[in-house]
C-alpha cells in the first residue's frame, strides 16, 4: 500500500512538472499582453505588476489585425473541411479493403510528411504566379491540404481498422450500400480518430508561416502569423503588442480544440450494438 502511493505520487509530481513546463510559456506569453513595456523589459523580471488593456486597445485599432485573423480563419477551416472530407473516405478504403499498390499508396501518403515545406517553396511560388493564384487563399488551401490530408488518412486509418467487421457484415446482410456503412458505422465510430485529425489539420493551417510569406503579398490577404511578424523591426520591439498578438492568435486554436474534443469522448464512448 505505501509502494502504492509513493508510485502514485511520483507520477502525480511528474505530471505536475511536466504541465507546469508545457503551459509556461502560453502563461507568460499572456501575462505579458498585460505588462507595460517597462516591465516586459524589466531585468530581473516583473512578477507583480499593474496590469493594462493598452496592448489590446492598440491592437484592435489596427484593421490589419482583424483582417488577418479572419483571413487565417477562412484558410484552416476550409483546409481543415476539405483533409476531413477528402481524407476520410481514403483512410476508409485503405482500412477495410486490399487493392493493388495498397503498400505504395500508404508510403506516398505518409512520405508527403518527410519533405521539408522550405524545399517546396520556389516550385510551388513558380506554379502558382503561372496559373494565376499568387495572393489568394485558394494557393495557400491547396498547399495545406497536400500537407494536412496524410495526416487526416494516416490517423483515421488506424481508427477505422480497429472497429470490428462483425459490424460491417451484419449492416451488409441488413441491405446497407458501401456509403451508408462508411457514413453510418464507420464515421459515427470512428469520430475520435476524425476529431484527433481535424485538431491537427486546423493547427498546422493555422500556424503555418512559410508559405503565408511566399504565396500572399497583399496586405488584405496576409493571416494572422504573417502579419504578426511585421511588428519586428531593426529600431524597436514592441513586446507587449506581440504578446497580444500572439494570445489572440492561439485562442481560436483552444477553442477549436475544447469543441472537437467533446466528440472525442462521445466516439470513445459510443457503443456499437445493433
Amino acid at each position: 500500500m505505501v509502494v502504492s502511493r509513493l508510485q502514485w505520487s511520483a507520477h502525480f509530481i511528474g505530471l505536475l512538472i511536466v504541465l507546469c513546463v508545457a503551459l509556461f510559456p502560453f502563461l507568460w506569453m499572456v501575462a505579458s499582453s498585460f505588462k507595460e513595456q517597462t516591465d516586459l523589459l524589466a531585468s530581473p523580471p516583473v512578477w507583480f505588476f499593474m496590469p493594462t488593456l493598452a496592448n489590446y486597445e492598440e491592437l484592435f485599432a489596427d484593421q490589419k489585425i482583424i483582417t488577418a485573423v479572419l483571413n487565417s480563419l477562412i484558410v484552416a477551416s476550409s483546409t481543415t473541411v476539405l483533409s476531413v472530407v477528402l481524407g476520410t473516405p481514403a483512410a476508409f478504403a485503405l482500412a477495410r479493403y486490399e487493392f493493388r499498390g495498397k503498400s505504395d499508396l500508404w508510403f506516398w501518403f505518409i512520405s508527403n510528411r518527410m519533405i521539408s515545406p522550405i524545399v517546396l517553396a520556389l516550385p510551388v511560388y513558380i506554379i502558382a504566379k503561372q496559373i494565376g493564384l499568387l495572393n489568394s487563399h485558394l494557393a495557400l488551401i491547396l498547399i495545406y491540404l497536400t500537407f494536412n490530408l496524410p495526416i487526416v488518412v494516416w490517423i483515421c486509418t488506424d481508427q477505422f481498422r480497429g472497429i470490428p467487421a462483425d459490424i460491417e457484415q451484419a449492416a451488409r446482410l441488413d441491405g446497407a450500400s458501401q456509403f451508408d456503412i462508411f457514413l453510418r458505422i464507420y464515421l459515427p465510430l470512428g469520430i475520435s480518430g476524425v476529431a484527433v485529425s481535424a485538431i491537427f489539420a486546423f493547427i498546422f493551417s493555422w500556424n503555418e508561416l512559410l508559405y503565408g510569406l511566399v504565396l500572399i503579398t497583399s496586405q488584405d490577404l496576409k493571416t494572422a502569423p504573417v502579419v504578426a511578424t511585421n511588428f519586428m523591426s531593426g529600431y524597436e520591439l514592441p513586446w507587449g503588442k506581440i504578446m497580444a498578438t500572439g494570445t489572440i492568435i492561439v485562442l481560436p486554436v483552444i477553442i477549436f480544440a475544447l469543441l472537437v474534443s467533446r466528440h472525442m469522448i462521445r466516439g470513445l464512448t459510443m457503443g456499437a450494438t445493433k
